[in-house]
């Protein structure tokens, strides 16, 4: 006989049944209420291979700044994933941000989904200036992931704490790390011009549904092991750059 699910397994599979089929909750922190969205134009993030932005940057990759790269190539940051998921998820929820949908009900779910191995964090962190001390927690990413598809929820920087750009290295982590492991689709769920400077395109419900079945049924690809790109201290690598004029 087969046990009953818990509250909690209810949530997650409640959730990721949602995510298969385009829709994605954000709070209402005026009224408390959890709206469901499938907009009629989503965001998507190319995952082929990187290029350098500028006006001859080619459209269906993404791209990335020469200072960007400069910054990943330095290690400014430390850049680790799911280290501090509830750290990185509270400090995406800061309600002084404009546009700001994370409430405590968003946390809590999230965290249900990070524990059952579904959502994934990337965070930068400055190492510590006085030696003994912890690295601080300066920026960071989190999303859902299910089969070949990652849902990009939401990202946050510090630059009043020395993390300037901190969102931005974690982005360019997070493509390097989904494009190794096989991922087909990053969701943007909402277009942008900030997300527009790397690439991000609109596409139409019609045309992301399909897409996202079919990424959403690669049982092949999961999240794995994450590896950080390597800096200016590390030895050459292996293979394919991940980066151009890295």
């Amino acid at each position: 006989m087969s046990r009953s699910r818990t509250i909690a397994e209810q949530v997650v599979a409640q959730l990721l049944s949602a995510y298969r089929k385009g829709y994605f909750p954000m709070a209402d922190l005026r009224s408390g209420q959890i709206e469901w969205h499938n907009p009629e134009t989503r965001g998507v993030m190319p995952l082929t291979a990187p290029a350098a932005s500028g006006d001859d940057a080619p459209e269906g990759v993404f791209r990335v700044s020469r200072t960007l790269r400069q910054k990943v190539r330095q290690r400014k940051f430390v850049v680790t994933a799911d280290k501090a998921f509830a750290a990185v998820i509270v400090g995406c929820a800061d309600p002084r941000r404009d546009g700001a949908w994370i409430d405590e009900t968003i946390i809590r779910t999230y965290r249900l989904l990070h524990d059952a191995g579904h959502a994934h964090s990337v965070e930068a962190w400055l190492p510590p200036e006085v030696p003994g001390e912890p690295p601080r927690l300066v920026g960071g990413l989190y999303g859902v992931s299910i089969g070949g598809a990652f849902f990009g929820e939401s990202m946050f920087s510090l630059p009043e704490r020395g993390g300037t750009d901190a969102s931005k290295v974690c982005l360019v982590h997070l493509v390097a790390h989904l494009r190794r492991r096989g991922y087909t689709l990053l969701d943007t769920q909402m277009w942008s011009w900030h997300l527009e400077q790397f690439g991000c395109e609109e596409m139409d419900r019609d045309a992301f549904l399909p897409r996202l079945d079919k990424a959403a049924r690669r049982r092949s690809v999961s999240w794995g092991t994450f590896e950080a790109l390597p800096t200016d201290a590390d030895p050459e690598p292996d293979g394919p750059r991940l980066l151009p004029g890295a």
